[in-house]
């Protein structure tokens, strides 16, 4: 599937980077869902102490955010480039409360351990590289740096 860019140019859609794109539409959708109900407790444990907000605003704030982002990964495909950086920023944006939540030792989500946090620390990165590579955020860039200015 071959689609239009902003610029003009031509930007291929694969079925796997699709079907990712629309996983992780799937898992924010149901994230931000889930910040707003069932598991509101658990994520309000996530909130860093030193943030100067209030927990609960922040955590219904970033659910609403990922709903919002998940229909976009969803229903945007014309938007995918922007999106896919857009969504990479969030997950950037909200490290450090995964960061606080190891620093503190705070259990949440069934992370209970040093290890089991620092395993999720590592994670967060692989989420930010499945935005842009799901959206094709970062091969449109790669491929923008290539082109010579006109």
């Amino acid at each position: 599937m071959t689609r239009q860019t902003a610029d003009g140019g031509r930007t291929r859609t694969t079925l796997p980077r699709t079907i990712a794109r629309w996983t992780l539409g799937g898992f924010l959708l149901l994230a931000g869902i889930s910040h707003l109900s069932w598991n509101r407790e658990a994520f309000l444990a996530q909130v860093p102490p030193w943030l100067p907000l209030d927990g609960d605003f922040v955590v219904v704030a970033s659910g609403v955010v990922e709903i919002l982002l998940g229909a976009a990964l969803i229903a945007l495909a014309r938007r995918r480039v922007l999106v896919g950086w857009i969504v990479a920023a969030f997950f950037v944006a909200v490290f450090p409360g995964n960061i606080s939540q190891f620093a503190t030792g705070t259990d949440s989500f069934g992370l209970n351990s040093d290890l089991s946090r620092g395993i999720r620390l590592a994670f967060q990165p692989l989420l930010v590289l499945w935005a842009l590579w799901s959206t094709g955020a970062w091969r449109d860039w790669r491929a923008r740096r290539a082109t010579p200015p006109r």
